[in-house]
């Protein structure tokens, strides 16, 4: 049986509604209670803005988002605080709070 001529373009043009669908409506989800920060690329998250010195493109993405930022490297959020007062806030003032690792299943 063979398929219409018409069949891969329609699944690629479904597969295109479909991704662009997805982060419309994920723009969309309560963009004032979360922190600031570049909307992700699915799957991959933000590598594409690291380039080869991260430490470059972390300061760039802070000097457009702020001291504290959401940046997401892969499947997991990551929450960047790129200030001194906000390193201080982290390491000094609840140190307690995020002194241990969280528990994982490998390792």
């Amino acid at each position: 049986m063979e398929l219409p001529a018409w069949a891969p373009v329609a699944a690629v043009a479904l597969a295109t509604v479909l991704f662009l669908r997805s982060i419309l409506a994920r723009r969309s989800h309560h963009p004032s209670k979360s922190l600031p920060g570049p909307m992700p690329w699915p799957i991959i998250g933000y590598f594409n803005l690291l380039g080869a010195l991260p430490h470059r493109s972390l300061y760039a993405l802070s000097k457009r988002y702020g001291p504290l930022m959401r940046v997401q490297f892969g499947s997991y959020p990551v929450v960047v605080a790129s200030s001194v007062d906000m390193a201080k806030f982290f390491l000094k003032t609840h140190d307690l709070v995020f002194i241990d690792r969280p528990k994982m299943a490998v390792g």
